[in-house]
């Protein structure tokens, strides 16, 4: 199939799997299409949001509209490395009784993985995910398994309760292409989600795409080009964002930040604005694709300093001045 075409067919793909979810998710189109945009960029996302916020039902929904495999993570302080890739056990041949070791997957064997609360769970077990994130395999008693293709981890994280949790480490948030704050519903969009929660009415979801046809449009977004002066819009974007003691970053930068955004936050840039050009019925980046997923690639990959806590500083707001600062 023609680039061209496969575009149409990812446009088309966008709307339906969209139409598909409102008949469940009512509002937050903001989050819909971040989740998609991660989706065709075979990137993962991180949800914050306060509990009740449907993050969790919208992942599930994918899932199902995608007739994908869905494996839900319940992230808890005993769970172990070995819950999320699996273990080897001892098996034993009734028959024969020839003993021998046989890996049972885990739940990370899946296309679409929910980690559920990631942050209430210790590193040691966090960490069980890196592997798979990065390399799409794991590695269990010596032996590497492949994952099933398409695979990506959607995250959740509720950013109000710090009892009994484990921040993510860097380079764990790093892994995550997006961070989308999931904000309250409006007073209309909350009278709808009450009547027809409480009606007992399960819509009926029709299936849009399958593993195979997801695959297929994935590869499609690293082929739509980019122009120079706008990969250099994103690399500029990412490097100011580190403090530097030679002037080349803005004074906000090393007042307020001690740690920029990496390479894999250009990479990302360029890749999410790919997709987001694709999505708005267009097969050429412009500057305004990468300024419009830029909040969600940096937001997690800059680090504060004590003063910006101190004057309560956001990085929100350092993002929106680095947009000001930074010109195309």
């Amino acid at each position: 199939m023609k680039d061209l075409e496969l575009a149409q067919e990812l446009l088309s793909a966008k709307k339906r799997v969209t139409g598909e979810i409102r008949k469940v998710i009512v509002g937050q189109d903001e989050v819909i299409e971040n989740l998609l945009i991660a989706l065709f960029c075979k990137g993962h996302c991180l949800f914050v949001g306060v509990p009740g916020l449907a993050k969790t039902l919208l992942v599930s929904t994918l899932a199902r509209v995608l007739n994908l495999n869905f494996s839900r993570i319940q992230f808890t302080p005993d769970l172990m490395p070995s819950d999320i890739t699996g273990t080897d056990i001892l098996y034993q041949d009734q028959a024969t009784n020839k003993r021998e070791f046989r890996f049972i997957k885990g739940p990370v064997f899946a296309h679409i993985i929910l980690a559920d609360e990631i942050n209430r769970t210790p590193p040691k077990t966090q960490a069980a995910l890196l592997q798979a994130m990065q390399e799409q395999q794991v590695t269990v008693g010596g032996n590497t398994y492949q994952l099933d293709q398409p695979f990506q981890v959607f995250a959740t994280q509720n950013p109000i309760e710090h009892e009994g949790t484990y921040p993510l480490p860097e380079a764990q948030l790093d892994r995550f292409m997006f961070l989308v704050n999931v904000s309250y519903p409006t007073m209309e969009q909350e009278v709808n989600i009450a009547i027809s929660t409480t009606s007992g009415f399960h819509p009926d979801l029709d299936v849009v795409l399958d593993a195979a046809h997801v695959r297929e449009l994935q590869t499609l977004v690293p082929r739509v080009p980019v122009s120079e002066h706008v990969a250099e819009y994103a690399v500029r974007l990412v490097q100011s964002s580190r403090p530097s003691k030679n002037g080349a970053t803005p004074d906000f930068i090393n007042e307020w930040i001690d740690w920029g955004a990496g390479p894999r936050a250009s990479q990302y840039l360029i890749l999410g604005a790919k997709a987001h050009a694709l999505m708005d019925n267009r097969v050429t980046t412009t500057v305004d694709d990468i300024k419009n997923v830029a909040r969600q690639v940096l937001e997690h990959r800059l680090i504060l300093n004590f003063k910006a806590e101190a004057e309560n500083i956001t990085t929100t707001d350092i993002i929106e001045k680095l947009l000001q600062a930074v010109k195309a």
